[in-house]
This record gives structure tokens, sequence and C-alpha cells, in this order.
């Protein structure tokens, strides 16, 4: 299947419509400045903005993951993530606005009282089992699956993040909704510019890698910033969910996969605790652009994007554009 019908078949893929798209492409010329990039060089799109749930890049990925036809004759969803998950949040939401029961499942510490995204998911959910591990959760859903089922009931499981190839589809459409925003501007050269980008499961950078290879992007970097796990692990899981993605939309063409850097260099002590560089970052997008970022993924990835805008990676004309995926309330916790 050549680009374009790959890409008429990811436009016409079935989906939940949730998020509020398509969401800003700001240009940042004070953060440009301070990163000694050209004013017009820098910008930033704003998942943050995509509503609903408050928002962030677990909306989109959740729109085809909960298609339509999947959701027929559910009726409980079954999803998992951290005290402070956002795609749980998102989750839950998306299961009262649809009419069905919620079980999330989650792992580690919740603080009491709960706050951030902790207090958002009881708000929005009853059914919370928790679970003392990572990876205690998906033998949990299974048993929530299970227990739905004894009573004659219908789970739909989603995993974590709703990162798999379904999912993926959210963030190639996104990549298309950039295209379109990009359409027009001056000297708009790929192979000259660089995407930064949170990552943790893989799949929403799994779908701009699916989206780049689709419109055929040669040479521009995707740079998926770890918030947990080994770059290699990463880089693993997105091929991964790209390559299914790709199969649902039957594009042959290649995976530019070499395109994508997936750097662990910024995880620091661990997931969600914060390092001085992640901190700096969060100042420096507050006072330069009014943009808050979150602990947990935006802050680390700002702070590789401004370490490579001031070291040798990048060249002053190069443009960067940084995509803000949102957890504002993990910024409350």
């Amino acid at each position: 299947m050549t680009s374009t019908t790959a890409l008429r078949a990811l436009e016409r893929a079935p989906r939940t419509h949730l998020a509020h798209t398509p969401t800003p492409l700001a240009a940042a010329p004070n953060l440009a400045a301070t990163l000694g990039l050209s004013a017009d060089r820098v910008w930033l799109k704003l998942d943050d903005y995509t509503g609903f749930a408050l928002g962030g890049n677990k909306v989109r990925k959740l729109e085809t993951e909960l298609s339509p036809k999947r959701l027929e004759g559910v009726d409980t969803l079954i999803t998992c993530g951290g005290p402070q998950s956002n795609h749980a949040r998102v989750a839950a939401a998306a299961a009262a606005h649809l009419g069905l029961r919620c079980v999330l499942v989650v792992n580690g510490t919740t603080p009491e009282p709960p706050t951030g995204n902790a207090r958002l998911h009881r708000l929005l959910t009853p059914e919370i089992v928790p679970v003392e591990r990572r990876e205690d959760r998906d033998a949990a859903m299974e048993r929530a699956r299970a227990q739905v089922e004894a009573r004659g009931g219908r789970a739909l499981v989603v995993p974590i993040g709703a990162s798999t190839g379904r999912g993926a589809l959210g963030y190639a459409l996104a990549m298309a909704e950039l295209d379109g925003q990009l359409e027009g501007r001056a000297a708009w050269d790929p192979a000259a510019s660089w995407v930064f980008v949170a990552t943790s499961s893989g799949g929403t950078l799994a779908g701009m890698l699916l989206g780049v290879s689709i419109l055929g992007w040669h040479g521009l970097r995707l740079v998926g910033v770890s918030a947990d796990d080994p770059a290699e692990e990463v880089k693993e899981k997105v091929v991964l969910h790209a390559t299914e993605g790709a199969r649902l939309v039957g594009f042959e063409g290649p995976l530019l996969s070499d395109q994508v850097l997936v750097t662990d260099a910024f995880v620091g002590e661990g997931y969600g605790i914060p390092t001085a560089a992640s901190e700096a970052a969060t100042m420096l997008l507050a006072r330069s652009e009014g943009v808050i970022l979150d602990p947990t993924y935006t802050a680390k990835a700002a702070a590789a994007m401004v370490e490579w805008a001031r070291g040798d990676e990048m060249r002053s004309d190069d443009r960067v554009i940084f995509w803000h995926t949102g957890g504002h309330p993990a910024l409350l916790a």
C-alpha cells in the first residue's frame, strides 16, 4: 500500500472522539533566544490542550484504542497505572463518559490523603485495586476481567498507557495534524528538524514513528526521552507498536526507525523523581513562555531538549518542536 493510501486508511481509522483537536502549534521565540536558536526555530505542540479529563497525550491514544466496534457489548473498562497515572485518569473519565464501569489496578504507594491524579482516580471511579509492584498489574487486570465475566458482564482490558498498535494510530493521526499545521510555513525541512517528546510505554512515540514513515519525513529526528525504562527497551516497544499500527492501516513502506533516538540519560533517580535539570527546565518554560510542565514526563523531556540545543547535537538553524504531553495534576501531588 502506498503512503497516500495508508494515510487515507489512517484518517478513516475508527475512533471514539474525545480530544479537542487540532491542538495549538505555538512559536516559542523567548525560549529560542535562551537556547541560542533563531526566533522562528522553536515551536511547542501543546497536547495539554486535548481537553478531555484535563487533557494530555493519553486522550489521543484512547480515541483509537476505544474504537466503537471494540466497545460493542462491553460494560466494564479495566486498565492500570501508578498512583499519579495520567492514563488511568483519562481512561476512568472515558469510561464514565461512555457509561461504563471502570476498574483501575494501581501499583505503588498512594499518598494519604490522595493528591493529584490519585485524587482524580477516586473521583472518577470507586473501583481501585491496589497492587504492590508494576509486575503485579497484568495478573490483577486478568483477575478483574474474570470477575466481570463471572457475573455475566464483558470487560475490555486496556494495557498501560493504551500503548498498543491500535493506540499508536492516535499519534500517527497527530503527525498528520502537524503536517497540516506546518504546510505553508517557510523553509519547513524535516531533515533539519527535531521533535522532542516524553516516552515510557512507547505508544505515543510509536504513533509518531508511524506517522513520520507514512508522511515520508526523511531525516527528521524523533527524540524520545524516557521517564523510567532503559532506552533499548523503550525503542523495542516503540518499533513493536509502530509495526502493529502499520499492519492495521495496511502501510507496507519502511518504518523510519533509525530516525527514532531514545535517551534514558534524564531519568535521574527514577520515575516521577525530579532532577536538577528537570526543575530548571520547568522554570525556563514557565518564565520564558508561560508553559507549565509536569515533573514526571514533560519536565525531563524539556531538560533533554535544553541540553541538546545548547550542546553539539544540533545546528543553530535547526527547527525544534517540543511536544507537550500534559500531566499537570502531578504538579499538585
